[in-house]
């Protein structure tokens, strides 16, 4: 039998080619949780990032020179949660032609945490608008904790993904702005194991498939205490011909019960990768972008780097 006949070929070409090394990037290079989107009027990259509540920066291209723009939100968000002036894992979107950014507002390792919004027209220094909560809230006791949200649109009918921890990953129906949640949240993804370190859901649609990408494992303070080899972030999908469930791996296993096809992991002087997000670039096709440490530079959160590969989608899956 032909050896291509008996190996899946996401794992094929993992073995033949491995990982590709990130894509170069040159000016402001230094990110967590980056998320990427392009101004429709002249094309030009924003990217947004955790810290300095909600860093963003600039460039004529995806690999730079980047140049730092400043903060979103300088005073903080209105939300009224421990946090609130320090905040994480932005999510950019374009809504009905507004540039929506969503971030979240918690402190490390808790529930008491919300998702908000802010929105400009132009993405411009100061032209933003903070809409305080979406209405998606957690607190001690719930199934999830509402953090790293992304917003996907679905012809026109939106859906926020988010969560962290706990029971993972969860899915809420928002109203017709994409400003507040509309309906309850069910559960997407989930693993039972361990600590149910599954966290950073990104959505998007390739073909007929949805694809569900998330972080997997312990992401932060490696300058501190590096985890076991094999635990530390890295990068899964499962896949779905809905957006709202159902999610499986390349091997069939359920998203909801551990399943989950890496995409990306530690390789060479690459590590931890993770904090994903996926953009359809207008020159490069699908591109997956993350944050990863370069053992060569350092492991502290502030020394992450923005990464990004192409993505080929031709096996049913994705490969960088």
């Amino acid at each position: 039998m032909h050896f291509a006949n008996i190996v899946n070929p996401l794992l094929f070409a993992a073995l033949v080619h491995g990982y590709a090394n990130p894509g170069s990037c040159s000016g402001v290079c230094n990110v967590h949780d980056p998320s990427l989107i392009q101004r429709s009027s002249d094309k030009r990259y924003f990217r947004f990032s955790t810290g300095n509540k909600i860093s963003y920066a600039s460039a004529s291209s995806i690999n730079g020179p980047w140049t730092a723009i400043g903060s979103i939100l300088p005073s903080g968000s209105s939300i009224d949660l421990a946090g609130n002036t320090d905040l994480w894992a932005p999510d950019a979107q374009v809504v009905n032609g507004v540039y929506h950014v969503y971030y979240s507002v918690s402190t490390f390792g808790v529930q008491d945490s919300a998702l908000g919004l802010a929105t400009s027209a132009t993405m411009e220094l100061d032209s933003w608008t903070d809409h305080g909560s979406t209405g998606i809230a957690s607190s001690a006791g719930k199934a999830y904790n509402a953090i790293d949200g992304n917003l996907f649109n679905d012809g026109g009918t939106y859906y926020m993904n988010f969560g962290s921890f706990w029971q993972d990953i969860f899915q809420a129906p928002m109203n017709s702005d994409a400003t507040k949640v509309a309906f309850s949240s069910y559960n997407l993804a989930y693993d039972p194991s361990g600590t149910h370190a599954v966290e950073g859901a990104y959505m998007y649609k390739h073909g007929s498939y949805y694809y569900l990408f998330y972080s997997a494992g312990i992401c932060c303070s490696y300058d501190k205490s590096r985890p076991a080899s094999g635990a530390e972030y890295k990068i899964k999908v499962c896949r779905s011909t809905s957006p709202t469930g159902e999610f499986v791996d390349a091997t069939g296993t359920a998203c909801t019960n551990g399943g989950g096809t890496v995409v990306l992991e530690s390789h060479g002087t690459v590590y931890g990768p993770g904090g994903q997000g996926v953009f359809t670039d207008s020159t490069l096709g699908p591109v997956l972008y993350y944050h990863y440490v370069d053992t060569t530079v350092g492991y502290a959160d502030g020394q992450k780097l923005f990464g990004w590969n192409k993505i080929d989608f031709s096996s049913g899956w994705p490969v960088v």
